[in-house]
């Protein structure tokens, strides 16, 4: 395996930051709920009696948020100790059971350093990050990882007003940890202490008053925020809708840079309206700039939680069909939830949220969430985990032949992450299937697992990342990773992808396994022959075939060569020599050559 970077006092902005690959990594053990040490929700809110569009609802909605949503006020005692409590447990706890939200009610909060271990989520219940302060930080660093942060995945920061004891936050996270709705009142380090390797990452809907210092980060989405400045880049920096941006560079430096953000609509959140908690759905912006609270108020509409089904783990399938059949909502509260059938989303403007990583496993081979062809379906902040029996697909946005236009009112998928293996065995021929046109994908991270339980080409084989069949497809954000054969296979018209980070799959056993008819090795992302629009920005794949270093790859990307079909912005590079790319797309761009981990560059294609 890589050896860890040597610690340094300074930056090394240019060095070489190949990403880490070990086997399973201990997780601490798993600690009992701290539901008994003062983890209850704010002040329950009363069951609605209010009728659905089909009569009287047999299921309540509203109620408690239950023991793993812990609310603080600036009145809480031992805030610091609470979160140093959960912090310890969920540190190390990569493929951990332990879920947790950390909610802080609008006030001032002064000297806290929240800690964020695994499958941990912190938030505001502010209509406005500004509505709650913490004069102290929201921390990830990588400690627990010898100083090597490319495994600090699933977890969250979000509407927060943050004013850093040195001047600057750290947020060292790789994939899966999103940060939104902040306001950095200082400067923001995206590396760990140390600047060793990391792998990220994800900012949206922040404005950073002071500099980003990215360091040893390998690449970075930034969209519709502010930022008073950049430091650097390593591989592969993409901004869309970015006041304070870098201009565009690519290659060097590999600034992406989109003055707009062709669709956009913020993740739905939970805030509180006086004593009650409701539901905010930021509107639709198109050619979107700069944060959507610009005046302290974001603009859409609200619901009050007595129009959600609050589900718990341990909830059956049958009971969020009936939820919905009934015109609740969901909201997801964390744990693990266990579906011996499909969760089918039928009506359109539903709203599936989740709250600290709420952790969806199908059995049996079902299919975990369909949605319906209709309009504006919200699902956002939840993790699905396939489970040991294959299942054919994890996630389908629309069925097989969807054709309505949702141009007015896209589904939105935000927050939503696919794991297969790694927590144990699991399997599934396609992760993440878009039929439904205009389906805007923001922010996921498709993952066939590399290392942890259940992981090998045949134990956790997963053939397709990510398939768009629908047309006018737009994704913010898009990692997909290790997968069997194509990681991203897109047939629809007009897609749009800004933003896509890949790594191959580690552990193919030989060229064999890899072929593809006569092309060697399955493209990270193939656009179908039979397109005609399609256009990408800033797109990168790596290869670490570390079971066997002599495959070869042909190449990161594929597709048309016609006038419609264009890139901007591709990368490839080999991680040490571990396997090579003979071009970049289709026949063209540069090989990556020998043990340097430099990556091989086209600017626009075709």
């Amino acid at each position: 395996m890589p050896s860890s970077p040597t610690p340094s006092s300074a930056p090394e902005p240019s060095g070489v930051r190949r990403r880490s690959i070990l086997g399973a990594a201990a997780a601490a053990p798993v600690l009992a709920s701290l539901a008994g040490a003062g983890a209850a929700a704010a002040s329950p809110v009363t069951a609605s009696a209010v009728d659905s569009p089909g009569g009287p609802r047999a299921l309540p909605g509203g109620g408690d948020l239950g023991p793993n949503v812990i609310v603080f006020d600036p009145s809480t005692a031992n805030i610091q100790g609470r979160l140093d409590e959960i912090f310890k447990q969920q540190e190390s706890a990569q493929f951990g059971t332990g879920r947790y939200a950390l909610l802080f009610k609008p006030g001032t909060y002064n000297g806290l350093n929240a800690q964020l271990g695994f499958y941990t989520s912190v938030a505001g219940l502010g209509l406005s990050p500004d509505d709650t302060t913490i004069n102290g930080d929201v921390t990830v660093d990588a400690g627990w990882f010898d100083g090597n942060a490319t495994q600090n995945f699933w977890r969250s920061a979000e509407n927060l007003a943050l004013v850093p004891v040195s001047g600057t936050n750290r947020w060292a996270v790789s994939q899966a940890a999103p940060f939104r709705r902040m306001h950095v009142r200082g400067g923001l380090n995206l590396a760990p202490d140390g600047y060793g390797w990391a792998s990220g990452g994800y900012i949206a809907d922040s404005r950073i008053d002071g500099t980003v210092g990215p360091y040893s980060q390998q690449q970075w989405y930034t969209r519709d925020s502010s930022v008073g400045g950049w430091l650097n880049a390593v591989w592969n920096m993409v901004f869309s809708g970015v006041e304070g941006a870098p201009a565009q560079s690519f290659p060097e430096p590999p600034y992406t840079t989109l003055e707009t953000t062709p669709v956009s609509r913020e993740k739905p959140f939970l805030y509180l309206d006086g004593d009650e908690y409701r539901v905010f759905l930021p509107e639709k912006r198109t050619d979107a700039r700069g944060v959507s609270w610009g005046n302290g108020t974001p603009r859409g509409t609200s619901l009050p939680l007595s129009q959600f089904y609050v589900a718990k783990p341990g909830d059956p399938a049958a009971t969020l069909n009936q939820a919905l059949e009934e015109g609740l909502h969901l909201l997801l509260t964390p744990g693990i939830y266990h579906l011996d059938r499909t969760v089918e989303v039928k009506r359109a403007g539903t709203v599936v949220l989740g709250l600290g990583y709420a952790t969806l496993i199908p059995e049996g081979g079902v299919t975990a969430v369909k949605v319906a062809d209709v309009d504006g379906v919200r699902l956002a902040g939840f993790l699905v985990d396939a489970g040991p029996v294959n299942s054919p697909t994890l996630l389908e946005i629309g069925p097989e032949g969807a054709s309505a236009d949702h141009s007015a009112n896209p589904t939105t998928v935000q927050d939503v992450f696919v794991r297969i293996g790694g927590a144990g065995p699991g399997k599934a021929t396609t992760s993440l299937v878009v039929n439904s046109r205009h389906t805007i994908v923001d922010h996921t991270w498709v993952w066939r697992a590399d290392h942890g339980d259940g992981v090998g080409w045949e134990t956790n084989r997963a053939d397709y990342g990510v398939v768009v069949n629908g047309d006018d497809v737009l994704m913010t954000g898009l990692f997909v990773e290790h997968f069997n054969k194509y990681d991203v296979q897109w047939n629809g018209e007009r897609g749009r992808t800004v933003f896509f980070q890949n790594e191959k799959a580690y552990d193919a056993p030989d060229q064999a396994a890899i072929q593809n008819g006569s092309v060697k090795g399955y493209a990270a992302y193939k656009v179908g022959d039979d397109v005609t629009e399609h256009e990408g920005w800033g797109l990168g794949s790596y290869c670490y075939y570390n079971v066997n270093p002599s495959i070869v790859q042909h190449h990161g990307f594929a597709a048309p060569n016609r006038s419609g079909v264009r890139f901007h912005g591709l990368l490839v590079v080999s991680l040490g020599g571990n396997g090579q790319y003979e071009c970049v797309i289709n026949d063209t761009g540069s090989p990556t050559s020998g043990t340097d981990t430099v990556p091989s560059k086209v600017v626009q294609y075709p």
